[in-house]
């Protein structure tokens, strides 16, 4: 059985978009403020549930 060459190209960015490079409008949230404000609306959610 005879080996193929494997002829590759170049990686190219062909159609693909990079989305480090997009600059998007509003607010630039970190992770710790979405995990902090996720809990919050946790504990807030548990509060009315159990409460009246």
């Amino acid at each position: 059985m005879a080996k193929k060459d494997k002829k590759t190209l170049p990686p190219s960015g062909a159609g693909l978009v990079r989305y480090f490079e997009e600059e998007t409008k509003g607010p630039k949230l970190t992770p710790e403020q979405v995990v902090v404000m996720s809990i919050i609306l946790a504990v807030f959610c548990l509060v009315l549930r159990f409460s009246g």
